[in-house]
């Protein structure tokens, strides 16, 4: 909850996207997107003067909701995206892809990106057999992803699985949630068509190259 300053449902309007941010709820009539297809506040007809660099700002904005960036770690994403071969805006949305709070959260065992990064950061998840706590870490090809083998653990992920199911996992992930310990394989990695946000990463680019 401490990472956004104002309602998820007010900025989920405000950015006229669904970001998922309070997980299953998202799916359902109550989200906030699907009553009310407008940003929050009078006259909403007035707000916002149609500007690139609004346009531009809302996608970044849009971006750093979604995945739970704050402003630095967004400027590190990007640094690291000019500096790699390629189009910018495509390595930039493929790096914050592979996120490891993300990864979780799109194979089912987070609810929400909040449940997923909060799993992490207590070092409830492993990755090739090693606990990692930082949520920005990023997966790479063939690395395994397993959870704490605690019972209270693997009972919240394979319930969060089940509440989760009409969220489909990735083709570049490989899920056996079934298995006594949840489990994960990369089986390569993803491309820009995957990216789960739908978002302009050219205006991102142009307004974050200001």
């Amino acid at each position: 909850m401490g990472r956004y300053t104002e309602s998820k449902c007010k900025i989920c309007r405000r950015t006229g996207v669904k970001l998922f941010l309070k997980g299953a709820r998202c799916s359902t009539a109550k989200c906030a997107v699907s009553r009310r297809e407008y940003p929050p506040g009078m006259h909403t007809w007035r707000r916002g003067t149609g500007s690139d660099y609004n346009a531009g700002l809302r996608e970044k904005q849009k971006v750093k909701y979604y995945y739970g960036l704050l402003d630095r770690q967004f400027r590190a994403f990007f640094a690291r995206a000019e500096r790699q071969k390629g189009n910018t805006g495509e390595n930039l949305m493929v790096s914050l892809e592979r996120r490891l709070d993300h990864v979780v959260y799109l194979l089912g065992w987070g609810l929400s990106h909040t449940n997923a990064r909060q799993m992490v950061v207590h070092g409830d998840i492993f990755v090739n057999g090693s606990r990692v706590n930082r949520p920005s870490a990023l997966v790479s090809l063939d690395d395994v992803i397993t959870c704490h083998k605690s019972d209270a653990i693997v009972n919240m992920v394979k319930a969060n699985v089940e509440g989760s199911k009409g969220r489909d996992v990735p083709g570049w992930l490989e899920s056996k949630s079934e298995l006594p310990v949840p489990e994960a394989k990369v089986l390569r990695l993803p491309t820009r068509e995957e990216v789960t946000i739908e978002v302009q990463d050219q205006l991102i680019v142009e307004f974050s190259s200001r």
